[in-house]
């Protein structure tokens, strides 16, 4: 499991099949109070709720994703690494300086970024609190967070206050960093919620080149 939208699937799975479990996601096991159910019951129920589990049994019953084939780093991150191409050349259109440029990409980045965590707010929030400061403590700021993302790209888009929008990309971007450099430290294995939960991207240190990327070039142009 990877975040607690698993956790609330598997859950709502269970319960369907009238077994009384407690999930949880760290670590992703369920626990039974007395004798577990039977095996085979327990997998139908999983198989319910995403064919991606499966049950690995130890002092409790583990729940996790079926293994995958090794990929290796670029074909893990080619999804992302593709958006940045694209946002990167379809910022050169109408630029005549390299300050028309990032202008251009910081508004492709937010824009494009929010859309797929709009593609699932709640997965998204679920997602994005299991590293962030603060939607770990505040429930609501998952959700706001795509809203942020989208305001700084319609006015970087527009040319619309953007003395103000890049001093917010800054103040932003370098808190979301925070939380992406303590997961990093700890050496969690959780999911990257830059692109929603759409793309099943693991956090990574090139996470943090998209946060303090987005922070240099707000400095940047408010220098020049």
């Amino acid at each position: 499991m990877t975040c607690q939208n698993c956790v609330r699937k598997i859950t709502a799975a269970f319960q369907e099949a009238g077994i009384a479990g407690k999930v949880t996601l760290d670590p992703p096991a369920v626990t039974f109070e007395g004798n577990a159910p039977d095996r085979a019951a327990l997998s139908a129920a999983l198989a319910k709720a995403g064919d991606h589990y499966h049950l690995k049994e130890g002092a409790g019953s583990s729940l996790e994703p079926a293994a995958e084939p090794h990929k290796s780093w670029l074909e893990i991150y080619y999804p992302l690494l593709l958006i940045f191409g694209f946002i990167s050349v379809v910022s050169f259109k109408g630029a005549d300086t390299w300050h028309d440029w990032m202008l251009h990409f910081m508004a492709g980045f937010f824009l494009v970024f929010s859309f797929f965590k709009f593609l699932s707010l709640t997965g998204f929030k679920d997602a994005y609190s299991t590293y962030d400061l603060l939607a770990k403590k505040w429930n609501g700021y998952g959700y706001l967070y795509p809203f942020l993302e989208l305001g700084l790209g319609l006015a970087f888009l527009f040319g619309i206050y953007l003395q103000q929008a890049l001093w917010f990309s800054i103040v932003l971007m370098g808190f979301s960093s925070l939380g992406v450099i303590k997961a990093l430290s700890e050496k969690k294995k959780i999911r990257c919620a830059c692109l929603g939960t759409v793309l099943n991207l693991p956090m990574s240190t090139l996470t943090l080149v998209e946060d303090l990327g987005m922070v240099a070039m707000s400095i940047a142009m408010l220098a020049f």
